[in-house]
């Protein structure tokens, strides 16, 4: 399976999470975590999907600093007018700003590029084996 289409595996499967997730789970810290982490997994494998060659530090950047925007960009009020209006821009904007949220995102970006790392290295081990 190359990078891309495993990318795009993971984009689909963090995105159905996500969804269930504000759907299925009454709010609380802890599935206000995991949407903040799913959220920042998926513009990971986004941004993996878009670059598949990129070095993994490439996407982790540009994840990390669009969660660290977004979130940012709560403190003006402009997400929460834009959802009052759209209930989906909240999904992809936010509401409310909540510093634990830039810890999270930080944390579930360096997770997802381990994860990357460590699906890379075994699918090149598998290529490298003698069969």
């Amino acid at each position: 399976m190359t990078r891309r289409i495993a990318a795009l595996v993971a984009l689909a499967a963090v995105i159905a999470a996500g969804l269930a997730v504000h759907r299925l789970l009454p709010s609380s810290v802890a599935s206000d975590v995991s949407g903040d982490a799913l959220y920042a997994v998926a513009a990971y494998s986004g941004l993996v999907l878009l670059l598949p060659r990129a070095p993994r530090p490439v996407p982790a950047a540009g994840a990390a600093l669009w969660c660290i925007g977004v979130e940012l960009l709560q403190l003006t009020g402009i997400p929460l007018a834009l959802a009052e209006r759209m209930p989906i821009a909240a999904l992809v904007l936010g509401s409310g700003f909540d510093a634990r949220d830039l810890v999270v995102y930080v944390l579930a970006v360096a997770s997802a590029m381990g994860i990357d790392h460590a699906v890379g290295t075994r699918r090149r081990a598998e290529r490298a084996a003698p069969r």
